[in-house]
Parts: structure tokens; sequence; C-alpha cells
């Protein structure tokens, strides 16, 4: 009897322990918080993302408001004003919500055009891949800013959307590059073997069984593609290819720097602001590659 319960324990496979995605969650963020650059960055970009959601609630002035005259920094106004009177506080607080909304807009364009082209080329190969990857090569190897201040001065009306949408039209091909080859190195992998040995069609396999396992790649991507396309409104606003009606960090660099020698506040904050937020996402994306455990590739 002994015997025929210990074969029977034998011949039962090995259960295979599976982590919940609250689990999950928890583990990267124990790896996470091990790196103090990463958690200053995490906390970095927590801190701008309340400050975009609450602005109406936090900036004391509204940012149309304008007072007689630029004054320093005091009790009354804590980075002073600008040219028009209006509280520089106020301003770059506004500018945070635009940064972030210009950001996060981007990348969710790169994102769905990456993927697609990514995964095709490197599911299905062939032709398709030679074409798409040329086209990719092609527009990977233009200036990044040239091509974005050719494409912007083509519209006569440069609106913040308008900005957004062409970074990340334009912004594609690096990551659409590395879904491919995250494509090409897992399709040929056993579970996807036995997916389709079963019956599995190509895109059941592509969304089930490949998506997932290179989401992590995407995450860390995005999270250090965001302060790259902040970088760029600000740089296309200073030279005069963005919005001017906006409040975002390049509009009030752009007018501060003409105030540089007399009014030193009105340039200093919004390029801090700009400074901070574009290394708290870097130190966070750092970290995220790290505690994901995606490998390093060169932008």
């Amino acid at each position: 009897m002994t015997s025929r319960l210990s074969a029977e324990s034998e011949e039962k496979p090995e259960e295979v322990y599976k982590p919940s995605r609250a689990t999950r969650v928890f583990m990267v963020w124990r790896k996470l918080k091990k790196s103090k650059l990463a958690v200053v960055g995490f906390g970095t970009v927590l801190l701008v993302s309340v400050v975009a959601l609450l602005a109406p609630i936090i900036a004391p002035y509204d940012p149309e408001w304008r007072g007689y005259t630029s004054r320093p920094p005091s009790m009354e106004h804590w980075l002073g004003t600008d040219a028009m009177g209006r509280d520089m506080f106020s301003l770059v607080i506004y500018g945070a919500r635009i940064s972030l909304y210009v950001g996060l807009g981007a990348v969710l364009i790169e994102v769905l055009i990456a993927l697609g082209i990514g995964m095709i080329a490197g599911y299905f190969g062939g032709k398709i891949d030679e074409v798409l990857m040329r086209i990719t090569d092609v527009v990977l190897t233009l200036p990044t800013l040239m091509l974005l201040i050719l494409a912007v001065s083509m519209f006569e009306v440069r609106g913040i959307h308008i900005i957004t949408m062409v970074m990340g039209l334009l912004g594609w091909p690096f990551m659409a590059r590395v879904v491919r080859s995250e494509f090409l190195s897992l399709r040929e992998s056993t579970y996807v073997e036995a997916a389709r040995s079963m019956g599995a069609t190509s895109w059941r396999i592509i969304v089930r069984h490949i998506l997932p396992n290179i989401l992590s790649t995407i995450i860390v991507l995005a999270t250090m593609d965001i302060p790259w396309y902040i970088f760029y409104e600000a740089t296309l606003t200073f030279l005069g290819f963005g919005d001017p009606f906006s409040f975002s960090w390049g509009v009030l660099l752009k007018k501060g720097y003409l105030y540089l020698q007399t009014a030193w506040w009105m340039i200093t904050f919004p390029g801090l602001a700009l400074f901070f937020t574009s290394l708290g996402f870097n130190l966070f994306g750092d970290g995220l590659r790290d505690a994901l455990d995606v490998t390093e590739r060169g932008r």
C-alpha cells in the first residue's frame, strides 16, 4: 500500500508556482527600493505627477493673473513674478501639467507605433521585415531635433497637441527595433512552439504568449523616453517652434532668457524644474531596468 502511494505521488507533476500580479509588483518594488537613486527618482516623478494633477489646488494664483511688474522672490511670490507680473510659482506648477501631457502623450503614440511595426517585423519576418526595418533605419538615421523642427514648421498653428503628436510619430524607430529583436528571440522559444503545435493562431501567440514577456522592456524604454520628449518640447519652444500661448517650461525659459540680466529668477526656476524632472525620470527608469532585469541597450 505504501509503495503504491509513493508511486502515485511520483507520477504527479510538481505544480509550478506563479506569483500573483500584486506579488510581482511587490517584488519589483523591493528590488527598486534597494537603490537610493531609484527611490529619489520615483519620489521626484511622483511629486511632479501630484503637482500636475492638483495644479488648480496647489497654485496660489491663477496663471493668467497679472500684477504690475516683475518682482524678485518674496514672501508674497515665492519664486518672483515674470515681466507681466504673473506669479512664477503658479506658472511653474501649471508648466508641470503641460510637460507631463507632452511626455506621456508622445510616449503613448510611440509605443503604439513601435509595437505594431516591431511585432509584425519580428514575428512574421521575410520581406515584410526587410521593408519595415529599412524604413525604420531611414527614420533612425535622421537628426531627431532637425526632423522635429522640419515637421512642426509645416503646421501654421503649432499647438501643444500638434507638437505632442509629431514627436510621437517620429520617435518610434528605436523602440521598434528593440521590440523586433525581442520577438525574434521569443518566437522560437519552447512555449511558443508548443502553442503553435496545439493550433494557436499567430495573433493569439503574439497577444497571449509573447507580449506579456516583453512588457517590462517596453515599460522601461517608455519611462526613459518621457524626459526626452519633455526636453524636445522645451527646446522647440525655446527656438520659436512651440506653442507660445501655453504655460510650458519651454515658453517660460524663452521669455525668461530675454530678462536674464535683470530678472534671473524668470529663467532659473523653470530651468531647475525641467532639470529635476528629467533627472527623476532617468533615475527611475534606471532603477526599473535593474528591478525588472531588462538588458541595457544604448540609444
